[in-house]
């Protein structure tokens, strides 16, 4: 795996940053801190101290100079808080561009909204916000905040580059703690190790940094954490409203996990018997499994609860059983004792879920708190069964994109273990699509298209149709496909719930002015659906791997009948790619008035170094090229009659 040399754009301090060092003109910023940036981060000083293992305070101050429009949204602060963490004060000042003080905040200003989402029965989330809203560029904001933690359970992390286009001049990161309290870090792209001191029983351990130009996620790019230098920060021993646990290896984390959902998995008698009659009869466990999963998913649905330590320990069984409803935890939980019942053993599965490789990430070698979902991992003869215990559509033993691929904490009756969850391979996440259509005398295109999409490929599709009416369909359906101008006439989709999913889609699609005629000719592309979506530029000077995420087949099928009295005069001879990339065929032919084309681009998923990036823009290029080259026809002219002898 190629290494980023952040050596080189990091450099460490000798001496503590000095707030009164920074001049907060805009003038005195860098030119090499301007390239690229829509924000620079003058200075950003953070602390947390741990005061006992019920209390710790985090201390944040920070210069943020906004350069231009593209920068506005980061110009705010938005401090969240709930039961466990309180919000002991936050202080700003706006400055122009000359570093002159326009005004302050005012304690009036800053806002208080719920955070509750509109999936959230109730909870104690809520949020303290400012903005300056102040439109004449460039100009800097300064912000101070102290928020106050009810809890040892998990620490901020630093993170000085968070987002693009930021650009950083100082940042610097204090952990502060009892003398003999074990401090535990995993620095990413961040080699030199922090400065330590003591103090009247409390250690301090400081990291800095400067001069970090700003970054632009490059195209096939890894995760952001593997681009930008942060220190992540773990407990050892902790305390959370009365409850204390250790975080020093996964399976002690786990043990703690154990004992916020002990004894919480009693149902009523009615639920006990429901279960029994449902699962009478069947001898297969899967059966049995997927039985009870569509049972949960009828009587129940998600709704968020998040109070204090709810936010992390589950509603009792009970509960559920009653009121119907529940959040990740307490469904999972539920789903749990259904099985139970049934004499099917499953452990609860902690997982960070989300699509992106980010979400994807999990630091195997720092324990702590790195999820924010729980699903249930049920262990059968030579297989494992996911179940996502929140949706009332989701096929049994389906992950998919949200959970697929990635490391799962089970929580098992020892403790925590790490386990994979399922990979879903080119093979699986298949779109086979078969078009049929006309183009009549007017260039207008008339198309029948059936699309299969499977497993990772039907995910959002699936989402489509069971989060949204027919008519947003049809809306959406009408904006997103690749052509200058079209309607959607009829449309169908009918999914199979199965492991791996499947939807089929019935679409009838008018095309004005596909084709284009000039003169004699008759010009078109027949790859009509499927073209690849992007040109890579090759980068000589990037350093950081390629990565591919999201491995798919698709393979499309086109017939077209064209107007008579057409021959063909130019076309693209058959292509045949094979790389370590991926595989590309296409071919084209016509037969009188029948044109029939074939397309096949498989694409697998894999990290590459940098140093093959002109292999993958020729591959993907030429791909961009194939999948648009038009077709070029010439009209004959019909034979003239010979005219009679004389």
């Amino acid at each position: 795996m190629t290494k980023i040399p952040v050596i080189l754009c990091l450099l460490l301090l000798t001496t503590a940053i000095s707030w009164s060092q920074t001049n907060f003109a805009v003038s005195a910023i860098p030119a090499a801190m301007l390239k690229d940036a829509h924000v620079v981060k003058r200075f950003d000083e953070q602390s947390f101290e741990i005061v006992n293992l019920d209390k710790a305070i985090f201390r944040k101050k920070y210069l943020l100079t906004i350069l231009n429009e593209s920068g506005q949204d980061y110009a705010g602060i938005v401090v969240s808080y709930d039961k466990l963490r309180k919000v002991n004060s936050i202080d700003g000042v706006l400055y122009d561009a000359a570093g002159n003080v326009i005004r302050k905040v005012k304690s009036k200003e800053i806002n208080d909204y719920s955070a509750t989402g509109s999936v959230n029965l109730y909870d104690d989330n809520r949020v303290k916000v400012h903005d300056f809203n102040h439109k004449s560029f460039p100009y800097t904001v300064e912000y101070e905040m102290e928020v106050e933690y009810k809890h040892t359970f998990y620490f901020p992390d630093w993170i000085p580059q968070n987002y693009e286009r930021l650009s950083v001049e100082k940042s610097s990161f204090t952990f502060i703690a009892p003398e003999n309290y074990s401090v535990r870090y995993k620095a990413l792209n961040f080699p030199a190790a922090p400065s330590i001191s003591t103090e009247k029983g409390k250690k301090r351990m400081t990291w800095q940094t400067q001069a970090l130009a700003a970054l632009i996620k490059p195209y096939a790019s890894p995760s952001w954490s593997e681009l930008t230098p942060s220190v992540l920060f773990a407990p050892t021993e902790f305390e959370m409203e009365g409850y204390k646990g250790n975080a020093s290896t996964w399976q002690e984390f786990g043990k703690f996990i154990l004992a916020l959902n002990k004894d919480r998995d009693e149902l009523p008698e009615t639920v006990v018997q429901k279960v029994q009659a449902l699962t009478a009869g069947l001898t297969n466990t899967k059966e049995k499994v997927f039985k009870l999963y569509e049972y949960l998913q009828q009587n129940t649905r998600y709704i968020s609860i998040q109070l204090g330590i709810g936010g992390f320990q589950p509603f009792e069984a009970t509960y559920v059983a009653q009121k119907g409803y529940g959040d990740c935890k307490a469904l999972s939980n539920y789903m749990y004792s259904l099985l139970k019942v049934a004499g099917i053993p499953s452990y609860h599965a902690l997982i960070n879920s989300g699509r992106s490789l980010d979400a994807k990430r999990l630091i195997e070698d720092l324990p702590s708190t790195q999820f924010n979902h729980m699903v249930l991992f049920v262990p059968i003869e030579k297989d494992t069964i996911w179940l996502e215990c929140t949706s009332q559509d989701a096929p049994g033993g389906y992950a998919g994109g949200f959970t697929g691929n990635r490391k799962a904490l089970a929580i098992t009756p020892e403790g925590g273990k790490l386990v994979n969850t399922p990979v879903y391979k080119s093979a699986d996440n298949r779109q086979v699509r078969f078009v049929k259509g006309t183009i009549d005398e007017e260039a207008r295109l008339q198309v029948s298209v059936n699309t299969k999409y499977a497993a990772l490929q039907q995910d959002y599709y699936s989402d489509l149709i069971t989060a949204l009416s027919k008519d947003k369909v049809k809306k959406i359906l009408n904006e997103e496909l690749d052509f200058s101008t079209y309607e959607i006439g009829d449309f169908a989709y009918k999914a199979k719930k199965q492991e791996l999913p499947e939807i089929d889609e019935e679409l009838k699609i008018s095309v004005e002015n596909y084709a284009t005629i000039s003169g004699k000719r008759l010009f078109l592309i027949p790859n009509v659906m499927n073209r690849s979506g992007r040109k890579v530029e090759v980068d000589n000077n990037r350093k950081v791997d390629y990565v591919f995420d999201y491995p798919y087949y698709d393979e499309d099928s086109v017939e077209i009948n064209i107007p008579t009295g057409y021959q063909i005069e130019a076309m693209q001879p058959p292509l045949v790619l094979k790389t370590k990339y991926g595989n590309y065929i296409s071919r084209v032919k016509i037969e009188g008035s029948k044109i029939t084309y074939y397309r096949m681009m498989e694409q697998f998923g894999g990290r590459y170094q940098a140093s093959e990036g002109s292999a993958i823009a020729e591959f993907y290029n030429t791909i961009y090229k194939a999948d648009r080259t038009k077709l070029v026809l010439i009209k004959t002219e019909p034979e003239k009659p010979k005219s009679a002898t004389p």
